[in-house]
């Protein structure tokens, strides 16, 4: 084969490659254009929905609403008739009488002055009697007009304008949320959730955030708050979760619409105490340990490690003291590179800590400076980055080998310290681990 043929072949399987890479890259483009199709239509089929059935629920409630002013006016107007005319049937009934007596007198007056001599003076005295009796001059009072009521409704017109302006308002559709999901970053058992604003001329006040497993069907809140991001905790690892984010304007009461959801999952198994130390009780989720009073040592320090090396440069690790017992100087929580066993306290080398004194130790030699004393509602916090990828030794000469740099910053109330911790091997994980001599100590471990 000659030399311009193999050219010509090689060119030949070089546009067939590029001709296959474009066809995948079009069909990979062809796949997106569906989802988008499918968003679309999928997202305007539920606005649909939503806006049908909010509708249909503003409607029946308002003829509900208007139905019970309807009946509740008419029922003081049957009230006030009711009041009002009851006195106007006592007055009608008094008068009605003095009608009838007054004609009986009438009858019987006739009658005196058509009967006979003998009689007549009788019935004259009789009649007379009967006549003062009946008081004829007295007449019972009946109301003026002004004084009766005349019920009225006083109906404001304007209401219905009203309602117009503000149903004209109601609601709106956006063919894009507010704020969308930015970022889910994997912790260990928990995944931080960013999101931001992705409308200019939209003002939070403040967001929402909401998550469910993937096959659930039910949303639950997470956070609702002025921050950008949170942490989202207690999840299982290796399991896909959706994270949707909405937002309430300034001077708004309704939330904006959802952000589109966003799948994440974390790979990082959650920080937990190691079970079945005697002297520990630990929670159901192994995250919180608690000094009891059980250990055979009682009266003898007893370190209690994580499951697992489970921390890593880069990450914040945080203990908070929810409950407190009797100080010693050996109690301490921190960080180590091995779970040593038959130790004594956290105060030891391949290990930095805090004492609930305040005293930071390293490798087991206590620091100058201190942090305040640990108590309850205390949270210590510790962040760790490598200085240097290379074994250095404690002089920074290569040649003189055998140490690993790590600089650490240990924090607890309103201060911290800053220090390298040197270490005899590069460790791509670490132990965290507490110690405490007297029971009543409650210790919670977590990434914040």
């Amino acid at each position: 084969m000659s030399v311009e043929t193999e050219s010509l072949l090689q060119e030949v399987k070089e546009n067939i490659e590029a001709a296959q890479n474009y066809r995948s890259e079009l069909q990979q483009r062809l796949q997106g254009l569906s989802q988008a199709r499918k968003q679309v239509r999928g997202s305007s089929s539920h606005t649909r929905e939503a806006l049908h059935r909010h509708f249909q629920e503003l409607q029946t409630s308002l003829s509900r609403v208007l139905g019970e002013r309807l009946n509740s006016l008419l029922q003081e107007v049957d009230a006030i008739e009711r009041e009002s005319v009851s006195p106007l049937d006592d007055c009608q009934k008094l008068i009605e009488h003095g009608i009838s007596a007054a004609d009986e007198l009438l009858r019987e007056g006739e009658a005196a002055i058509r009967c006979g001599i003998s009689d007549r003076e009788e019935k004259l005295c009789h009649f007379a009697k009967k006549a003062l009796h009946i008081q004829l001059d007295s007449l019972p009072e009946v109301p003026a007009l002004v004084d009766v009521p005349c019920v009225s409704a006083q109906l404001d017109n304007s209401l219905l304008r009203v309602m117009q302006e503000h149903v004209g308002r109601h609601g709106n559709v956006s063919s894009h949320p507010p704020v969308q999901v930015e970022e889910l970053v994997e912790r260990p058992g928990s995944i931080l959730v960013r999101w931001c604003k992705v409308d200019e001329d939209f003002t939070p006040q403040e967001y929402r955030l909401q998550y469910r497993r993937n096959n659930a069907a039910q949303y639950e809140d997470a956070y609702v708050g002025k921050d950008c991001e949170f942490l989202v905790l207690h999840l299982d690892p290796q399991t896909d979760y959706l994270f949707r984010v909405c937002a309430r304007g300034e001077g708004r009461t309704e939330w904006s619409p959802w952000s589109i959801p966003q799948t994440g999952y974390t790979t990082l198994t959650p920080h937990e105490w190691c079970p079945g130390v005697d002297g520990y009780i630990l929670s159901s989720r192994k995250n919180i340990a608690m000094r009891s009073d059980s250990s055979q040592g009682y009266g003898r320090s007893c370190v209690l490690y994580s499951s697992s090396p489970t921390y890593f440069c880069g990450q914040t690790l945080t203990f908070r003291i929810s409950a407190a017992g009797q100080m010693h100087r050996h109690d301490s929580v921190g960080v180590c590179a091995d779970n040593q066993a038959g130790v004594e306290s956290l105060q030891r080398d391949q290990a930095v800590c805090i004492s609930t004194n305040g005293a930071v130790f390293v490798n087991g030699k206590e620091m100058t400076n201190q942090l305040p004393a640990v108590t309850v509602g205390s949270a210590v916090t510790f962040d760790m980055e490598m200085v240097s990828l290379f074994s250095v030794s404690s002089n920074n000469n290569p040649t003189d080998g055998g140490t690993f740099k790590l600089r650490v910053t240990i924090g607890s109330g309103n201060r911290e310290v800053v220090f390298d911790w040197l270490l005899d091997q590069a460790v791509d994980s670490l132990f965290f681990g507490c110690s405490f001599e007297h029971p009543g100590w409650k210790v919670c471990s977590f990434y914040a």
